[in-house]
């Protein structure tokens, strides 16, 4: 009797997650709050038939929380675009958490920082900042394609 408790305890539970899991497959009301530092797989959160922002934040970072605003409106006024805000804070870590396991994991030294996939999931843009050998960042190498993008569509819902 235990084993079949148990049983319909995982089964339940298998049930529950991938329901969970299905619905971020499709468009929420308001933009998703994921990671919190952790690392994360992007891709578990595109939503299929959309472009997908991803957008990596801080509460810490003033020019991340000036996207706040456009990002939400971008999010509730087109219909084909998806909005994921990336926080890369640890619970209880003040200021920008540049050691947490998910600014390790996408190698981030500067934010915001945007990738966007399209429709079909491709990665199609995103910001990349490379250090030369004196630390500082390579503009020869160094890209801002993200950004570009996501001001784009913001200043498109202006016209």
């Amino acid at each position: 009797m235990k084993r079949l408790s148990v049983l319909v305890f995982a089964l339940s539970f298998l049930a529950f997650a991938s329901s969970a899991l299905a619905a971020v497959h499709e468009k929420q009301a308001e933009p998703l709050h994921i990671s919190h530092g952790a690392e994360v797989a992007l891709t578990d959160f595109l939503v299929p038939g959309k472009l997908v922002i991803f957008d990596f934040t801080s509460k810490f970072c003033g020019p991340c929380q000036a996207y706040n605003g456009p990002l939400q409106l971008l999010h509730e006024k087109r219909a084909d675009i998806v909005v994921v805000k990336v926080d890369i804070n640890r619970p209880g870590v003040s200021g920008i958490d540049w050691d947490s396991p998910v600014a390790q994991q996408f190698d981030l030294h500067s934010i915001p920082h945007f990738k966007v996939y399209n429709p079909t999931g491709k990665l199609i843009a995103e910001d990349k900042i490379v250090l030369g050998s004196d630390g500082s960042p390579d503009r020869t190498l160094s890209s801002a394609s993200g950004r570009r993008m996501v001001d784009g569509l913001i200043n498109g819902l202006a016209q």
